[in-house]
């Protein structure tokens, strides 16, 4: 197994295996919220480090069985998956920059306010997860090799779980407060404001909205130069 492989299914595994269990609770119980999110923090950070470096390595090898196609998107795809991509930046960023009761170190006091569900809130719960959902769609449809296959699916895969986990602990949480937080709110994007439950305030997203623009054009004109592959210009 590449250390590629083995980062991905460590960093998937405390993300799933241990933050939306049961095992976080008793890990918490036995240390401490704040040495528990401070252990984690250094844990997500050096797999998330040794990730990238397994990645560069496996790339940089021409014979690792990872780099080759499980299929060949088609070119007519490129477009739908850039949009996805630039959707999954608005929502991630937007997220973000609009501390919430589902971003961490934020929980308790965000579901004091009077309105805690504005900005991002208002399209999804979690805006940053959603985000990194289509992030991960987008590049799937741009990607066939056996590794994005991997990386963008298991990402992909443990942001929603992970969605769903987060409004289980918020509801065991606090459950009346967060009971009025869920009526105004949706994990769905968009499903509260088409159902009448919220509305979209472009007052209170404007300059988040700028700001995401902004990162995803600096990613994209970027791109070729970190990752080898140009974002705004059709593959030949």
């Amino acid at each position: 197994m590449t250390g590629f492989a083995l980062a991905l299914i460590l960093f998937v595994l405390i993300h799933v295996g241990v933050s939306a269990t049961g095992l976080r609770t008793r890990i918490v119980e036995r240390i401490g919220e704040g040495s528990y999110r401070g252990l984690f923090s250094v844990a997500s950070l050096a797999l998330f480090a040794w990730l990238v470096t397994g990645f560069r390595a496996m790339r940089a090898d021409p014979f690792d069985p990872l780099n080759e196609a499980l299929w060949w998107p088609p070119q007519w795809l490129h477009w739908p998956a850039i949009v996805l991509i630039a959707l999954g930046f608005l929502l991630g960023v937007t997220g973000l920059l609009s501390p919430g009761p589902t971003l961490a170190g934020f929980e308790s006091r965000a579901l004091a306010q009077e309105e805690p569900a504005r900005g991002a809130l208002r399209i999804t719960r979690n805006p940053f997860l959603w985000g990194v959902a289509f992030w991960a769609a987008g590049h799937l449809l741009a990607n066939g090799e056996r590794w994005a296959v991997m990386l963008f699916g298991a990402l992909g895969a443990m942001v929603l779980f992970g969605a769903r986990s987060i409004d289980r602990k918020g509801a065991a949480r606090n459950p009346e407060a967060w009971a009025k937080f869920e009526a105004a709110t949706s994990n769905v994007p968009f499903a509260a404001i088409v159902q009448g439950r919220n509305k979209l305030v472009f007052s209170e997203l404007w300059w988040r909205l700028l700001a995401a623009l902004l990162a995803f054009a600096m990613v994209g004109l970027a791109h070729r130069m970190l990752f080898g592959a140009a974002v705004f210009s059709t593959p030949h």
